[in-house]
C-alpha cells in the first residue's frame, strides 16, 4: 500500500493505491490493515451493487469516516470540503476508482462525497461508526454550489436523496467545524 499523491485532495482524504498479486491462480490483493490507518477504526463493512445511471449522495457525517475502494466496475467520486476553517474549505474534486486499479479512498468527517455509477458496479466501504440517521446528512447532487459539474445528469436517485436540500441549506442547519 502506498499514500497516492498525485491528486490535490482536501486534508485529511487519502487515496491508497494497493499492491495485487499476480500468479496462475488469479489475483491477491490486500485491503485492509489496521496500521495503514491507525487512528481510525472502522466497526461496520457494507457491500453495495449499484445499477447503471446511479448516484449515491452527496452526503456528509459529522462523526465516521468512510473507506472505500471499487470491488467491480468503476466509480466517479465527488468530494467537497465542508469544513469551517479547514485549510481546504470549499474544496471540491472528482477522483475516479477502478477494480482495474485497486485504490482505496479515505474520506474524513466533514468531507461531502457522492458516487456516480455509469455502468454497474460494486463498492466496499467501511465506516468508522455504526449507522445513525442524526450524522445521516446530505445536500442535492446537482447543486452548482458543490462545485461537481454534476448539474445536468438525470441518475437514479433514491427516494431521500431526491428530497436533499441545498448546499446552503445543509450549511446553515448542520456547519461543521474542522478539528486537526
Amino acid at each position: 500500500m502506498n499514500l497516492n499523491t498525485t491528486l490535490q485532495l482536501p486534508i485529511g482524504v487519502q487515496l491508497l493505491d494497493l499492491e495485487p498479486h499476480y500468479d496462475e491462480r488469479g489475483i491477491f490483493t490486500e485491503v485492509f490493515r489496521q496500521n495503514w490507518l491507525p487512528d481510525t477504526v472502522f466497526l461496520q463493512w457494507n457491500l453495495v451493487n449499484s445499477n447503471p445511471n446511479t448516484l449515491r449522495g452527496v452526503h456528509v457525517h459529522h462523526t465516521h469516516a468512510d473507506y472505500l475502494m471499487a470491488v467491480n466496475g468503476h466509480i466517479t467520486v465527488g468530494l467537497k470540503d465542508l469544513r469551517q476553517q479547514s485549510p481546504t474549505e470549499n474544496w471540491a474534486i472528482k477522483v475516479e476508482l477502478s477494480a482495474k486499479k485497486p485504490q482505496l479512498l479515505l474520506i474524513p468527517p466533514g468531507v461531502a462525497h457522492g458516487f456516480w455509477f455509469t455502468k454497474a458496479a460494486t463498492h466496499l466501504y467501511a465506516v468508522s461508526h455504526y449507522w445513525n440517521a442524526a450524522d445521516e446528512l446530505g445536500c442535492r447532487f446537482d447543486d452548482p454550489d458543490l462545485g461537481l459539474g454534476w448539474e445536468h445528469l438525470s441518475p437514479k436517485l433514491s427516494l431521500k436523496d431526491q428530497h436533499l436540500p441545498s448546499l446552503q441549506a445543509l450549511r446553515q442547519n448542520h456547519p461543521i467545524v474542522y478539528l486537526p
